[in-house]
């Protein structure tokens, strides 16, 4: 059963020390949790590339290519030559295409924004007041007992105050 380790810090390069040494040792999910902003974490974890980005490309590939064959689609159910020119005229069809697909690339952006920032939540999160006040707080998500010792003596031998284990919450439950 997957277990949680929450170690308690107060002091930020404790905490640090011990992501790194969870990362070192093959932990992927290590979560920091500070009161203040903490410079150095992207050293010690790896910055972690944004996927937005991405739904955007594509979200504007998908605008161009609908608003284009939204364009062209029209011309050629409703036919109305004009004056000896094409069916389908591309210049004024890049405006169209370029409107939509400004449109889907926002709306992409944000569904990538909730996606990424994982709303709605879909399973409980663990809320912990101390790290909000004056500690510092290591999160690290263990698929076993073994694991679980593991991190219990990195994170104790970077000089954790306190070790919580948490159950994992798993899906949101909707009963109260």
């Amino acid at each position: 059963m997957a277990a949680e380790l929450l170690g308690l810090f107060s002091h930020a390069d404790q905490a640090l020390k011990a992501a790194g040494g969870l990362r070192d040792t093959g932990f992927q999910e290590i979560s920091l949790m500070s009161p203040t902003p903490l410079h150095g974490v992207e050293q010690v974890l790896g910055r972690k590339t944004s996927a937005i980005k991405r739904f955007t490309f594509f979200g504007m590939l998908t605008g161009l290519l609908a608003g284009f064959l939204l364009a062209a689609g029209t011309a050629t159910l409703y036919l109305l030559p004009t004056g000896g020119r094409p069916i389908i005229p591309i210049p004024p069809y890049l405006v169209i295409s370029y409107e939509v697909g400004i449109l889907f690339a926002v709306l992409a952006t944000l569904f990538g924004f909730l996606v990424s920032a994982r709303l709605p939540a879909l399973r409980e999160r663990h809320y912990t007041p101390e790290t909000h006040i004056d500690r510092f707080g290591i999160l690290v998500t263990c698929s076993s007992e073994q694991d679980a010792e593991r991190a219990r003596t990195i994170i104790l031998a970077a000089g954790a105050e306190e070790i919580r284990q948490l159950e994992y919450l798993g899906k949101k439950s909707h009963e109260q």
